[in-house]
């Protein structure tokens, strides 16, 4: 019966394809075209990523809707993966982003807008001190650079299933329950597990064994799982964390650059988390190429101390793109007129009808599936109950209905993260898209219980 399933299930995500080439001719061509000067036809191997047959060209994206070179309207659930969660084209970003290109992107100087920015960030997340990065990524690198330095401990700690940009010390997971690089993991030389350890997201007790030996520099989190399926926290689990990492001496670092969806100061001020270390990227400044992270005035002190035990000299943390003044008059705009409680508002109350919408589907249907829902983002979930870890995610994640989901709804005008069945709402997004959400999912839902029939 399984492989039956299988071979119908192959059939609809046949004929979704030939629908998707026949309706998109100049995506395709353009495709081709690129092919003969980008790897893989895209300038970013991830655009190749989704479900449809050959990649979607962008023509533009209004509010919380995307236009493609084909004329084809998206209601738009992935939001560039973040970046764009309050909408694409934000006025008052792109009027700052335009007068300060007009008067110079960058100076390798601070402009006053930082320091604006700073007070902002201070003001909003509540950690005192911060630094600019051009991502997440290199603002994570930063993070787990200082922490070694300032415990002088070799490892970080890491959650299986975890994501944090291209660090590559977080590229390490368990597979039948020991740590391995993670797979197509390309030109690692050294052995990661050598100086990462990695434990399952909701396992206190292999938490604290793993924090044991005392030689740690810093666990980084995210406070939700979002990259492998989303995962919440159990109850008490980050009371637990803050209380084991301080018990171990090691800092915690959070990183809320998908958790940022959960409200104006994050999942940390909404839950009131103490981080050492707190990193924000993507979204912060409204797409333009940017990231924060900032630390506790304990910790600063502590910067300093290593600072001055090593002495000048290149510190091989940064890029002289970072903090440059084009990201900062983007991330003044954001902060101070786009990342309102009252945008937020919007964004709870769309994903709050969203999760009704697909938890009603899954009972009309009778279907084995749940929803997971935190914040302004939505993740429709194969199982019931949702995971507590990502090793049982990949067990009930099945790659070939995800598929099929992501090609039906791209068919149907409607386009959700491409990497799991993760979906975001936006300030702009309108009751209308999260209806036609809604019903694409029922419909899929009814196409496969044919099959099954």
């Amino acid at each position: 019966m399984i492989a039956e399933l299988t071979r119908t299930l192959a059939d609809l995500i046949a004929a979704e394809r030939a629908r998707f080439l026949a309706e998109h001719p100049r995506s395709v061509a353009m495709a081709k075209a690129a092919s003969a000067v980008w790897r893989g036809g895209v300038p970013m191997h991830w655009m190749g990523d989704w479900a449809c047959p050959s990649p979607i060209f962008a023509a533009q994206g209004v509010g919380a809707q995307v236009t493609d070179v084909d004329g084809k309207l998206y209601d738009d659930f992935c939001l560039g993966d973040t970046p764009s969660m309050f909408g694409h084209g934000e006025p008052s970003v792109a009027a700052a982003v335009a007068d300060q290109a007009r008067r110079g992107a960058g100076f390798m100087l601070p402009t006053a807008s930082a320091v604006i920015v700073g007070k902002l960030l201070a003001e909003r997340f509540g950690l005192p001190l911060w630094q600019a990065a051009t991502t997440a990524s290199d603002a994570n690198r930063a993070a787990i650079r200082w922490a070694r330095a300032v415990t002088r401990r070799p490892v970080v700690l890491v959650f299986d299933g975890c994501y944090h940009g291209m660090v590559e010390d977080a590229f390490v997971v368990l597979r039948d329950g020991a740590p391995s690089m993670k797979p197509g993991l390309l030109g690692q030389v050294q052995d990661l597990t050598a100086t990462t350890r990695v434990v399952p997201f909701n396992d206190l007790a292999a938490l604290e064994a793993a924090l044991a030996p005392g030689d740690v520099a810093a666990v980084l989190a995210e406070p939700v799982m979002t990259n492998c399926g989303m995962i919440l926290p159990d109850p008490g689990f980050h009371d637990a964390l803050r209380r084991l990492t301080r018990g171990a001496g090691t800092l915690l670092i959070i990183d809320e650059t998908h958790t940022i969806s959960t409200g104006p100061g994050g999942y940390t001020r909404a839950h009131g988390l103490e981080p050492d270390v707190f990193v924000l990227g993507k979204a912060v400044a409204g797409g333009v190429p940017a990231a924060v992270w900032g630390v506790t005035a304990e910790l600063s002190a502590r910067m300093d101390e290593a600072q001055a035990r090593i002495g000048p000299g290149q510190s091989g943390i940064g890029t002289t793109l970072s903090g440059n003044a084009l990201a900062m008059a983007a991330m003044r705009a954001m902060l101070s007129e786009v990342m309102t409680d009252a945008a937020y508002g919007r964004m709870l109350a769309g994903a709050q009808r969203l999760a009704a919408g697909l938890n009603g589907v899954i009972a009309a249907r009778g279907l084995p599936w749940s929803v997971v829902h935190v914040g302004a983002r939505v993740e429709l979930v194969f199982a019931d109950p949702p995971p507590r870890d990502a090793g049982a995610m990949r067990k009930v994640l099945d790659l070939g209905a995800v598929e099929a989901l992501h090609l039906w709804l791209i068919n149907r005008g409607a386009l959700i993260a491409p990497f799991h069945n993760m979906m975001l709402v936006s300030p702009v997004t309108e009751d209308a898209a999260l209806d036609r959400l809604v019903a694409a999912v029922d419909a899929f839902a009814v196409a496969v219980g044919e099959l099954q029939a």
